[in-house]
């Protein structure tokens, strides 16, 4: 009979997979491989996520593999930027094209402008531009007009971001630095090229290690691919099987962590678009769902979740002036005295982080 995980034994693995039961000790470009993409939307979200799991974690560890292109910021999962090791890179970008090629014809801004265009003189001529200097897609848009003085010079900007994988470049994504999304292509600024027909099965067994025990709509939900199913059934016999409370099935790889469901879950502040948070079609493993609504926005910003004993309790907004930073923090339910003490330590060690040089830094926990 297959094993039941419970609910908080299944919230005790994902936070072991994803250093947030400990601080982890790793190295930072350990950590960005294991992690195998940090959700990128907004340029310091990966700065957040960093310090929530590493020890010691300093914002100049990651900018460093960024500036010497051993990582990189790249449309990946879901259509949405990432930071990557440059080789993970290489593997995904091709294995999500399916995702890109489908937004061609389905994107509601931009289909109609690509219609019956040709993909390969598009990315013939782009490739062209951005390896010869690396260029916004602004910049590309008047170039593209003077080419084709029929299409909307938007819609070939955008469908020339689908065709290829383009990284973008420093300083965007540089701790305390600013600019705009410059644009080459990911073989030009690696020196190695995108990887042919890279295999799902590595996929699969990456984001296990770093997401898992898993249903195969988990792995679909944080992909954006679908049709898994084959791929999961083809790696079932090196793989362990749960159940999970409502009766899912879960897979797992057989030496992965899954500790103890009786063991503390410290209080942690994840970083805005958290991937621990978007890379399930079952969330409730870490968080309720009358709670999505409070942190996943209309507008598609997802705010910095506070855990409390493991789940989603509430979530913060980071402010500051030239003398102050303040940390609001919204909390779902009143928390117990000891829970507010570990959110006040934690809210002050992340405005430490975030502000090293402001003089007066303030915590301030309310309930909705």
């Amino acid at each position: 009979m297959t094993a039941v995980l419970t609910q908080r034994a299944l919230n005790r693995a994902t936070l072991a997979r994803q250093h947030l039961l400990a601080r982890s000790a790793t190295s930072t470009i350990d950590f960005v491989t294991h992690a195998y993409g940090l959700q990128a939307q907004s340029p310091t979200a990966p700065y957040f996520a960093a310090w929530a799991r590493l020890e010691r974690f300093e914002p100049q560890q990651l900018s460093d593999l960024i500036l010497d292109r051993r990582a990189v910021r790249i449309v990946v999962m879901r259509g949405t930027v990432h930071l990557l090791a440059a080789d993970d890179a290489r593997v995904l970008r091709p294995l999500v094209q399916p995702i890109m090629v489908r937004d061609l014809a389905q994107n509601a801004l931009y289909a109609a402008g690509l219609r019956d265009i040709d993909f390969d003189e598009l990315a013939s001529v782009g490739r062209e531009l951005v390896e010869q200097s690396p260029m916004t897609l602004a910049d590309l848009r008047p170039i593209f007009a003077q080419r084709w003085p029929d299409r909307d010079p938007a819609a070939l900007a955008h469908g020339l971001r689908n065709l290829l994988a383009l990284v973008q470049v420093p300083p965007r994504g540089v701790w305390g630095r600013s600019g705009q999304p410059t644009l080459t292509t990911l073989e030009n600024w690696a020196g190695k090229p995108p990887i042919l027909e890279p295999s799902p099965d590595d996929m699969l067994l990456r984001y296990l290690a770093a997401y898992g025990p898993a249903t195969v709509l988990d792995v679909q939900a944080w992909s954006g691919l679908t049709r898994l199913g084959e791929v999961m059934e083809r790696l079932r016999p090196q793989l362990v099987t749960f159940r999970s409370e409502s009766g899912a099935e879960l897979f797992d790889l057989l030496d992965a962590p899954r500790p103890d469901a009786g063991v503390t879950a410290p209080v942690r502040i994840l970083a805005p678009f958290d991937n621990v948070l978007l890379s399930y079609a079952d969330r409730t493993r870490i968080m309720d769902e009358e709670y999505k609504k409070s942190v996943f926005t209309i507008n598609g910003i997802i705010k910095p979740a506070v855990l409390v004993n493991g789940r989603v309790a509430g979530y913060c907004a980071l402010s500051n002036a030239k003398k102050a930073a303040k940390l609001d923090v919204s909390m779902f339910t009143q928390p117990a005295k000891t829970h507010l003490a570990a959110i006040e330590r934690e809210g002050r060690r992340l405005l430490e982080f975030a502000h090293p040089t402001v003089e007066n830094r303030d915590v301030h926990i309310h309930p909705l």
